[in-house]
């Protein structure tokens, strides 16, 4: 498994399907702020139409674009015309998704709008280091085309509306989110930090080897040859990349891997402790609340049996 799949695996990144917005004329729809631990999407299917964020910020919303809020921003999606003028619109809930609508005739906006949900304690790990608007124009990706291939199987999914439709949607907007991380990494758009490390293929030689065996006693020597560099080339692009260092990089992969291991449910902590590479338990305990911010006993307790996500 790469690093970046068991990154969002340990943030327990799922992808919600909400509703579909199929909008003409006028129309307004206001979105709240976002819950801890959920970053809103939009996927726009067809049409046109405009984001506006606090601060009048505008980002203009077309075919085949993608936009994520990492941080939950509350924003409003319309037509570009005064909120006077817009055309009330009205929630269906009669079909397996949930529809808002202002029409019943050709719609000037598609949209597709869910969210990416992922444990607060794990923002670290991936939504951190990524900008309030995350923003990715299909056709201008490289890759488009297989970027195509996936909204052309949204549109069809959610016309068609089968059984399992909503289980291969759900799958299909993690897949989106896949893409356009890839798109931040390939074009170095990201700060430094635990993701942008990835995005350097020997860095992330270095992580991946961290997320496979973190039992592991790592040094910046043994890590530096997994990265095939030297140790002084090593620590001075880890540090510029990350703006972390590798033993604190090792002790965040480890506080995870041990909360994904605490969630199942099937280990005792002293065993989950060697597991990660803790000889002695009391030493784990409190390396596991200095990062997650609880001990392990309350965050198994926490997590073992967490409530499912509901469909706002």
């Amino acid at each position: 498994m790469d690093a970046l799949t068991r990154l969002l695996d340990l943030a327990n990144v799922q992808g919600v399907l909400d509703v579909r917005c199929y909008l003409a004329g006028g129309f307004s729809v206001e979105h709240d702020i976002a819950l801890a631990g959920e970053a809103p999407f939009h996927l726009v299917l067809s049409g046109e139409g405009i984001m506006e964020l606090p601060g009048r910020v505008m980002v203009p919303m077309s075919a085949g674009d993608l936009i994520v809020l990492p941080r939950g921003t509350s924003h409003r999606v319309h037509d570009g015309g005064p909120r006077s003028a817009a055309v009330p619109v009205h929630l269906d809930r009669q079909g397996p998704l949930d529809i808002k609508r202002n029409t019943l005739g050709p719609a000037d906006l598609d949209l597709l709008c869910g969210r990416f949900t992922f444990a607060p304690d794990a923002a670290r790990l991936a939504f951190d280091a990524l900008p309030d608007v995350l923003h990715v124009k299909v056709s201008e990706q490289h890759g488009a085309a297989a970027l195509d291939a996936v909204v052309a199987m949204f549109r069809s999914e959610v016309e068609r509306m089968e059984p399992g439709a909503l289980a291969v949607v759900t799958s299909l907007s993690r897949t989106l989110l896949v893409f356009a991380l890839r798109a931040q990494l390939r074009e170095g758009q990201l700060p430094p930090s635990l993701l942008s490390l990835l995005g350097d293929a020997r860095l992330g030689r270095a992580v991946l080897a961290m997320l496979r065996d973190p039992a592991r006693e790592w040094t910046v020597e043994t890590l530096a040859r997994e990265a095939a560099m030297s140790r002084a080339t090593f620590a001075r692009h880890f540090e510029a990349r990350g703006r972390i260092a590798p033993h604190e990089v090792l002790t965040l992969l480890r506080m995870h891997l041990a909360g994904d291991l605490l969630r199942r449910g099937d280990l005792t902590a002293g065993a989950v402790a060697d597991r990660v590479g803790y000889r002695s338990e009391s030493a784990f305990g409190k390396a596991f609340v200095r990062v997650m911010g609880v001990t392990p006993a309350r965050y198994r307790r926490d997590h073992l049996h967490p409530p499912p996500a509901e469909a706002t």
